[in-house]
Order: C-alpha cells, then structure tokens, then sequence
C-alpha cells in the first residue's frame, strides 16, 4: 500500500494541534483594513481551532 499524499493547500494554512485538533488562522485580515475598525481587528489576530464539523474532512486531506 502506497503513501498517502497530502493535501499542500490545506498543509499551508492547517497545523495538528498535540490533541489532534486544528489550528488556523482567522480570515478577513489581509486587507482593506482601513475599514475595520481596532477592535475588531484586534479580534482577528492570532488563530483559532477549526470547528469540529470541519475536522473530519481535514483529517482526510492531512493523513500525517
């Protein structure tokens, strides 16, 4: 049985948390930020988990 490859695009914006979770970062951040006000991109930084509906697909895309 071959080695399964992984998805690259999904490897570039996922990490596996320890738990087996997923890390990504939060959307609506790159720009046109002169219209968002501080607060809420203050809210935007750093990165969040991955909703547990989504989890499953992307344990398929990312094997390893």
């Amino acid at each position: 049985m071959p080695k399964l490859k992984s998805h690259r695009g999904a490897a570039k914006r996922f990490k596996r948390t320890a738990t087996g979770k997923f890390k990504r970062s939060s959307a609506f951040k790159q720009h046109i930020l002169t219209s968002k006000d501080r607060k809420r991109k203050r809210g935007l930084k750093g990165t969040t988990i991955v909703a547990a509906v989504d989890a499953p697909r992307l344990a398929r895309m990312l094997p390893y």
